[in-house]
């Protein structure tokens, strides 16, 4: 087998491994720098200009969390975007190379390694070498279910979206509200331009006037120019304010204002600019609970919902789960490079049992941990790392489901299966003690 023209940097601080690697690697890679310490990787990047680097994830024998790696992994990133990391990790740390993975790592090989697959996942990352897709985290276009509420929901979205209408969209966090708001704003009248998008929970009290209305330079210490704010940049068009519960009460008679005079002033300014827009708002929090107890004006609240749009939680939407697994699916291979095109039946069937707790968000993050642990064409049951507590009570599933106990017991083998019966990983994986695992053992027969 004929070398590459590549340069791989080893960061690892055992010299036994460095020294199977110096053995190894010269074999398929036409130039090898190992070094002990990450303290010396980027001036080694500087002079070496390696094609990827494979950098161990714990350096310290009294620290071994994998901060380490994840912390080199960002500096890495940040100075050489273009360069392509594959992390070395222990069986045991296999969360944190997931973690890593979404920061931006290539791969992740696992001691003790095999050496084809070694060789193999560092001739793709040299052979990359171009900046990663990156991929939207949410689906674009909205899902619509064949529930009696989706269908109803659905409904209601197509009769409104074309008014200018104020729409409150209510929902638990993760169930897809930006993406309800943004199937809205696709099928309104002014769609032709780009609906503006606010996280009022990310705004601080003393930023919530310049970023929503905009300043003028020497308005404040550090306001060096003119800023336009939210509503200025949406005239025309749809803003979207998220996490519409999170505003302090003591704006909220700003933002009252505001929209009840169309117009706004910038912060240390006397003008008073028009603006046309269509207000969508999103929460997570019971706002007229919050009105009664005095947390959230009652004539603001009045003023934002001339429409409510009630999300339902995904485990009341199981339909959906196979398109937006799908949907997941293709996204992730993509982004993580894997072969990954379909899911077994078995696995679906468990996500279809699952509680969901945290909604769409938290299905995605499950596929995504998928994919990146997938080593087939298609997701098996042990790719899943499904904790038992958060299957449905048998009560609750459908009659032609297989049963709680059922599906548990699959889980549980499965992942055995994947730990090699290492018990202190099973435990771990599924998120139960030792003494729980070895009851379940003993009463699935395992």
């Amino acid at each position: 087998m004929s070398k590459l023209k590549s340069k791989i940097l080893v960061v690892d601080d055992n010299a036994g491994i460095r020294s199977a690697l110096k053995i190894l690697l010269p074999m398929r890679f036409e130039e090898v720098e190992l070094i002990a310490s990450p303290k010396e990787l980027i001036s080694i990047m500087q002079r070496f200009k390696p094609d990827a680097v494979l950098l161990d994830m714990n350096f310290d024998t009294d620290i071994n969390t994998g901060n380490e790696g994840l912390y080199w992994l960002s500096e890495l990133k940040r100075e050489y975007p273009q360069i392509e990391v594959v992390l070395f990790t222990a069986y045991a740390d296999i969360a944190l190379a997931v973690e890593g993975m979404k920061r931006g790592a290539f791969d992740f090989i696992v001691k003790p390694w095999d050496n084809t697959k070694l060789l193999g996942v560092l001739e793709q990352a040299c052979n990359k070498r171009k900046p990663r897709i990156e991929v939207i985290e949410t689906p674009s276009l909205m899902l619509w279910g064949n529930s009696p509420d989706m269908t109803e929901l659905h409904r209601m979205v197509e009769k409104i979206a074309p008014t200018d209408a104020t729409v409150l969209i209510t929902g638990e966090n993760g169930t897809g509200k930006d993406v309800l708001a943004n199937e809205v704003h696709r099928l309104s009248k002014r769609s032709n331009k780009a609906m503006v998008s606010v996280d009022i929970g990310s705004i601080t009290g003393t930023l919530f006037e310049s970023e929503l209305f905009g300043h003028v330079k020497g308005a404040f210490t550090d306001a060096h120019a003119d800023h336009v704010g939210k509503f200025e940049l949406a005239n025309g068009t749809t803003l979207f304010l998220d996490e519409i519960g999170n505003i302090p009460l003591n704006l909220q008679a700003k933002l009252l204002r505001v929209l009840q005079n169309r117009s706004v002033t910038r912060v240390g300014d006397t003008k008073s600019i028009p603006i046309d827009i269509r207000l969508i708002c999103a929460t997570n929090m019971d706002l007229p609970q919050m009105v009664r107890e005095g947390h959230f004006r009652e004539d603001l609240y009045y003023r934002i919902n001339t429409v409510t749009l009630q999300l339902p939680p995904l485990r009341e939407r199981t339909d959906e789960i196979k398109p937006l697994v799908e949907l997941f699916l293709a996204r992730y291979a993509e982004k993580y490079h894997r072969e990954v095109k379909s899911i077994d039946d078995e696995a679906l069937q468990l996500l279809q049992h699952c509680q969901w707790k945290g909604n769409i968000r938290e299905l995605q993050n499950c596929i995504e941990k998928a994919v990146i642990l997938s080593e087939g064409e298609r997701i098996m049951a042990k790719d899943l790392q499904i904790n038992p507590a958060d299957l449905k009570e048998t009560a609750d599933l459908p009659m032609n489901q297989e049963s709680l106990e059922n599906a548990e017991e699959k889980v549980i083998r499965a992942a055995m299966k994947k730990y090699n019966g290492n018990l202190s990983l099973v435990a771990k994986a599924l998120n139960i003690s030792r003494p729980t695992l070895y009851n379940r053992l003993k009463k699935y027969g395992i």
